[in-house]
């Protein structure tokens, strides 16, 4: 039996171990713990109130900027994260384990940190400031600030899955392909991208789903203006001193959408590993 019918047999799933009744009770505190914010916000937010808050200019305008942001950082993620990723997990880099620890830097930054980084590197002030001022780009306080910042913290998301998607794949797939002819591009676009599509799309609903809910970088980099740079995590910051309830409504809005990407995370991971 050669390497590649190895690969072909599904490994068996792991055994589960029955828990006792005394482990399950000791884990219900956590799990309530988790749970009652999360009930407590839908409880307090009545649907006639989500609906009518829904119908408000400035409610419209967050999650419209909120979305139209998203897909676009989400975009860059993926257009210039891939490259990076693969390029890790085939050890193309020296220095790999410094390099892994700056890609993971923004994971564990403190928001207002990032903030001031980007606003020292791209503010009218910063490392780069003057040379976009002559050219006559102004990225501060801009919608293009809140995409920034969005790359800036989610694209570990994607670049760690996309990773450990590429190093899964056999490298002697890859090679025998391009023994048959095919050159580097046609092997990714038709052998490595469709055997890791799963991690792909996993770690960009992740990269999605953490830009949607960004604050505090945000905020010092982009400001918080009404209809250009005010995303729905900062209109809930501003509903709590003018209207609570357009903050109730943009926070189940921003629960839900979160659940929803973080279940479809999980099961095309899921899926994955148990096709793998």
């Amino acid at each position: 039996m050669n390497n590649r019918e190895i690969r072909k047999s599904p490994p068996a799933p792991p055994a589960k171990i029955k828990l006792s009744g005394l482990w399950r009770v000791m884990s219900l505190p956590m799990l309530i713990f988790l749970s009652v914010p999360i009930v407590a916000l839908f409880l307090r937010t009545s649907p006639s109130s989500l609906v009518e808050n829904l119908r408000q200019p400035s409610v419209l305008q967050a999650i419209g900027l909120s979305l139209a942001t998203t897909l676009v950082s989400t975009l860059i993620i993926i257009l210039a994260g891939t490259p990076l990723a693969y390029a890790q997990a085939r050890g193309q880099f020296h220095f790999s384990r410094l390099i892994d620890t700056l890609i993971d830097l923004p994971l564990v930054l403190p928001p207002a940190v990032a903030g001031v980084a980007l606003l020292m590197a791209f503010g009218r002030r910063g490392l780069f400031g003057e040379i976009l001022s002559d050219l006559g780009i102004h990225i501060a306080f801009t919608p293009l600030a809140v995409i920034l910042v969005q790359v800036f913290v989610a694209a570990p998301f994607y670049i760690k899955s996309a990773s450990l998607g590429f190093s899964n794949i056999d490298q002697e797939l890859e090679q025998s392909a391009a023994l048959d002819g095919a050159s580097s591009p046609q092997v990714f676009r038709f052998l490595t991208i469709p055997l890791s599509w799963s991690a792909l799309l996993g770690g960009s609903v992740m990269s999605w789903a953490r830009a949607l809910g960004e604050f505090g970088a945000t905020i010092i980099f982009a400001g918080n203006f009404p209809g250009r740079t005010q995303t729905m995590p900062l209109a809930i910051y501003i509903g709590f001193e003018l209207d609570l309830d357009i903050a109730l409504t943009l926070s189940v809005i921003l629960i839900l959408l979160s659940f929803l990407a973080l279940l479809i995370a999980k099961n095309i991971l899921q899926r994955d590993w148990m096709s793998s």
